[in-house]
């Protein structure tokens, strides 16, 4: 397994946010966690990635504790893309994806010519390579979406985790984003780990869904297991249509107006 979640619980103050929660993540899956506001995926996504320790259970990477990874080659093995990003910063497009090399540099912190054709490989395959000499606050949000993670590819990880990438861009944007994680996923075999709140996308990219809800899970499995009528609106407390989607075998949520 690529990530192996043991039994974690997460406290804020006395609030517990993740509640003994429990699931594997395939090697090579496109897996997709979904689930309302205040459920917990983003401070699950914070422990994955090694930015929050719980205070109960165990994170395990490729069979590994988290906590025996030093910073460098959990670096090497997992790169987190966040929900946000300041738009201030004051450097190119390459600059930005240079710095995903940092892992892999020597003591002096200098790329040498192989980091630099990796980062032009990396904004090629996002569709950024045009930009490379534009400034980060010069772009648009799905720009700045590709180029981050063209600094993710750069790290050469295992694993990339994404929170809520899509979010509050447009429609066109959103599929590029989805379209980009399936090929990195099909052409490169990462395992690619994100956050949505998007359902229909979540089914028609996910191979396999964790559904939370109040820091646990409620189901885990394939889209058509997890994304049922019964269980999409105990969850998410709103009426509900559920059918097959016209573009393949995986579930459509449509939202019903409350009259």
């Amino acid at each position: 397994m690529a990530v192996d979640i043991k039994n974690i619980t997460y406290y804020y103050g006395d609030n517990p946010v993740l509640k003994n929660l429990s699931f594997s993540v395939r090697e090579g899956d496109f897996f997709i966690i979904i689930g309302p506001n205040g459920s917990g995926k983003t401070t699950l996504m914070n422990a994955v990635s090694g930015i929050l320790n719980c205070q109960e259970g165990r994170v395990e990477i490729f069979g590994r504790s988290i906590q025996s990874y030093n910073r460098k080659d959990l670096a090497k093995t997992i790169a987190f893309v966040p929900q946000m990003f300041p738009d201030d910063f004051p450097f190119s497009v390459t600059e930005m994806v240079l710095m995903g090399r940092s892992p892999h540099l020597g003591i002096f912190g200098l790329e040498k010519e192989d980091d630099i054709k990796l980062a032009k490989q990396a904004m090629h395959f996002t569709e950024v390579r045009h930009l490379a000499h534009r400034k980060l606050n010069q772009l648009s949000g799905g720009e700045r979406q590709r180029v981050f993670i063209a600094k993710a590819i750069c790290q050469e990880p295992q694993v990339i985790l994404l929170d809520e990438p899509t979010a509050s861009l447009d429609l066109a944007h959103q599929v590029k984003i989805m379209d980009l994680m399936d090929r990195l996923k099909r052409k490169k075999g990462i395992t690619i780990i994100m956050v949505s709140h998007d359902l229909n996308l979540a089914a028609m990219y996910g191979d396999r869904l964790l559904l939370l809800n109040r820091g646990q899970a409620v189901s885990l499995g394939l889209p058509q297991e997890v994304l049922t009528l019964r269980r999409l609106e105990a969850t998410y407390g709103c009426r509900l249509l559920v059918d097959e989607s016209p573009l393949g075998k995986f579930p459509r949520i449509t939202l019903v107006p409350q009259k």
